[in-house]
């Protein structure tokens, strides 16, 4: 994976190099590419939080036993949730 990693790395550089000399960030073609890999990314992040973070914690034996603690972590996240949304109105 390192070498990978060491291989692969450069090509991105020289791509991105090459690519930057030509673009243009206000062309309609480029602000498509940008949402759709944006929106990709996104869809990623939320996955891997709801799938495999939260569900760990959910499918917990002394959570899924015990009520308040189920209510404490439901909560919990949606004042995460809430707080990253707010946060997301400046960034």
């Amino acid at each position: 994976m390192a070498i990978f990693f060491s291989l692969t790395t450069p090509i991105g550089i020289v791509i991105g190099i090459g690519i930057s000399s030509a673009y243009n960030e206000n062309s309609p073609t480029a602000l498509i590419v940008e949402g759709v890999l944006d929106a990709a990314a996104a869809g990623i992040l939320n996955y891997m939080a709801l799938v495999d973070l939260l569900a760990e914690d959910f499918m917990n034996p002394r959570v899924r036993n015990s009520g308040r603690l189920q209510l404490i972590v439901s909560v919990s996240l949606l004042v995460g949730t809430t707080l990253m949304s707010l946060l997301g109105i400046w960034a």
